[in-house]
């Protein structure tokens, strides 16, 4: 739907018979909201992923052998389905990791133009969903051993839950935040708490919970990685040696935080989700190296960045004002503004 202001240019333009030459182009473009701008920030993501699946190292058999020892720990209903998609890939590794990578690209290209936007967020659920089991073994929450620090509950469903909170659904009135707007606000926010509160819990696992858990887990980290990247991981392993138990408390208390934060009058929510983006880019730089991407062999950011983004869609918006409306619109136009033709997300 074509926004009033679009409209009402046209309507000026045809009582003077004539509209300006490219006046028609700019009328139908409208600047990107905020839920459009966190579309086009997954759409980033999405083709960064595919960049990285494009690696020469995963043409190899070394893929196929990451993607099976994801299949260690779990039931076997779910390991045995991983075995078998890890043998077919051993047996074409250029076919299956080009196909991998190409539907990767096509889906942050997908997202990135208005006109497929619904299609490639659909599609990408059920990608997302098939390579969460598939290709990370549900990001081990099944083996114990699952862990905020290192990206648990696994960066692919975390793309589900973006496009699921970023759904281009219309504005039926004011609402508090982004994510709001597809699910409602309540909905919402129990998704919220169980992501963050899920997450309390995966750090408390007894893995963590060791004396040199955290510290292993970090200083493992540093090999292949630049310098300062590599002094870094050194610097917080040395930091957890010996203080895994109370690292693990102490970070699930802030998660839990996190997570019941969520529920509390706006002012607060505020220092709820800028928490949350502080630790979601303490735990990418800190526990996941930037997804290891400088060191080579990465497949895709890691939880860091897909929690960050999550977070922004929760950030409190002007009281009484739709997620997708521009701050300085009318507010008569709250009522009747919605997504623009042919399924655009905006």
């Amino acid at each position: 739907m074509t926004s009033p202001a679009a409209a009402a240019r046209r309507a000026v333009w045809a009582r003077a018979g004539s509209a300006p030459r490219g006046a028609e182009a700019a009328a139908t473009w409208e600047a990107p909201d905020a839920r459009r701008r966190l579309q086009l920030a997954l759409a980033a993501i999405w083709l960064l992923a595919g960049v990285l699946q494009y690696q020469p190292s995963m043409f190899t058999r070394a893929f196929s052998q990451m993607l099976a020892a994801t299949s260690a720990g779990n039931p076997a209903v779910i390991a045995d389905p991983i075995t078998w998609a890890a043998r077919i890939i051993a047996d074409h590794p250029t076919a299956t990791n080009a196909t991998f990578a190409t539907i990767q690209l096509a889906l942050g290209l997908g997202i990135a133009w208005r006109r497929s936007v619904r299609i490639a967020l659909a599609a990408s659920i059920a990608w997302s969903l098939a390579v969460w089991w598939l290709g990370e073994g549900l990001g081990g929450v099944l083996t114990g051993g699952a862990s905020p620090v290192s990206g648990a509950p696994g960066a692919v469903v975390l793309y589900a839950l973006l496009a699921v909170l970023l759904w281009p659904a219309p504005a039926a009135g004011p609402r508090s935040f982004v994510a709001a707007r597809p699910v409602g606000a309540r909905p919402a926010r129990v998704l919220w708490l169980v992501l963050w509160g899920s997450l309390a819990y995966f750090a408390l696992q007894a893995g963590n919970r060791t004396t040199q858990g955290l510290h292993d887990m970090i200083a493992a980290l540093a090999a292949g990685e630049p310098g300062w990247l590599a002094s870094t991981d050194r610097g917080a392993a040395s930091l957890l040696a010996h203080h895994g138990l109370l690292a693990s408390v102490l970070l699930a208390v802030v998660l839990a935080a996190i997570a019941a934060g969520i529920f509390l009058p706006a002012p607060a929510v505020r220092v709820t989700v800028a928490a949350a983006i502080v630790v979601s880019a303490v735990l990418w730089v800190v526990g996941q190296d930037l997804g290891e991407i400088l060191a080579g062999g990465a497949t895709d950011v890691n939880s860091g960045p897909l929690l960050l983004l999550i977070a922004l869609a929760y950030w409190p918006l002007s009281a009484g004002r739709p997620a997708g409306l521009p701050a300085s619109a009318p507010a008569g136009r709250a009522a009747t503004e919605g997504d623009d033709s042919a399924g655009a997300g905006r």
